[in-house]
């Protein structure tokens, strides 16, 4: 039996009709979820309450809207709403995103752990005036948030994980968690080429922003990345940043994401399942087009 991955997909003005009709054929062809970041111009919740009233099966989640943007009570709110219209498909993702996007919305943050768990502990006051919520993932990366998503929550997702590190980390989750459907996600990159060179050059692309983010360096190193993560640390001290995508080794790449022929791809989607990751979330790209191509790519391997 072939498992299949859930689908990223993004909102960007004027092509948001486009999406929903992805979402809409998605569920059309079997395939287990939809899910959303906030990211750019996009919106999370919306694009996931527009899913839900346009599908009628598959789940939808946010896999990462930053705390930081709205309140705990507007939030619950609307991830109420979602829940009771979706007749419970939807997961509501929330993560503390990073120092960038900090300053870019002119916020100002406390420590990861304790912010997450008073954001979580006032949506859950809130559910008595907005109804029951969906069940809340946390964003991960290293050990401690995951620990807090499986004292708190209801899931972890990861984006960019490692899969060889995903074993380790995962004792952490106690089976009798995992048996009642604990949520374990990731997102992963993926482009979909036997042209592997072109595939990892776009990948590299999109992995350049992750590589100057201190807290994706420190998960890597954790992962195992030690040296890769030295050499990246030293080209950015040099201000040296288009030395970047060539210090991304093969070996770390194969590890965080995804990429090749379509039988290379379906295979690295089967070793995700096996690591322990119940939903592999694909976040695809194309050398020959955006979103909807790389879309119609994952597709074609699924038919």
């Amino acid at each position: 039996m072939i498992r299949m991955p859930a689908i990223h997909l993004a909102a960007s003005p004027g092509r948001r009709l486009q999406v929903i009709d992805l979402a809409k054929e998605a569920e059309k062809r079997g395939f287990p979820g939809i899910y959303c970041a906030t990211a750019g111009a996009g919106d999370c919740v919306g694009l996931c309450q527009a899913i839900a009233q346009a599908t009628n099966t598959i789940a939808m989640g946010t896999t990462i809207q930053p705390i930081y943007y709205r309140l705990p009570a507007e939030l619950a709110r609307s991830a109420a709403f979602i829940h009771e219209i979706s007749g419970g498909r939807f997961r509501l993702g929330v993560g503390v995103s990073h120092a960038p996007a900090h300053a870019a919305h002119g916020v100002t943050v406390g420590k990861p752990l304790g912010d997450m768990r008073a954001y979580v502990a006032a949506m859950r006051a809130a559910a008595s005036a907005t109804g029951p919520l969906p069940p809340i993932v946390l964003a991960t990366l290293r050990s401690k948030m995951l620990a807090l998503a499986v004292e708190i929550g209801d899931g972890a997702v990861w984006a960019n994980g490692s899969r060889s590190h995903m074993p380790a980390q995962l004792k952490l989750v106690p089976q009798n968690r995992r048996d009642a459907g604990f949520f374990l996600g990731d997102m992963a990159p993926t482009v979909i080429d036997a042209d592997e060179a072109a595939a990892k050059a776009v990948l590299k692309k999109t992995l350049t922003n992750y590589c100057r983010l201190p807290n994706y360096r420190n998960y890597w190193k954790e992962a195992g990345y030690v040296e890769e993560m030295a050499a990246i640390e030293a080209a950015i001290a040099a201000r040296d940043f288009d030395r970047l995508p060539g210090l991304m080794t093969d070996r770390w790449l194969a590890d965080n994401t995804l990429f090749g022929s379509p039988t290379k791809v379906r295979d690295s989607i089967e070793a995700w399942f096996d690591a322990g990751i119940t939903t592999p979330i694909i976040v695809p790209s194309s050398t020959s087009g955006g979103q909807a191509q790389a879309v119609s790519e994952l597709f074609a391997i699924f038919a």
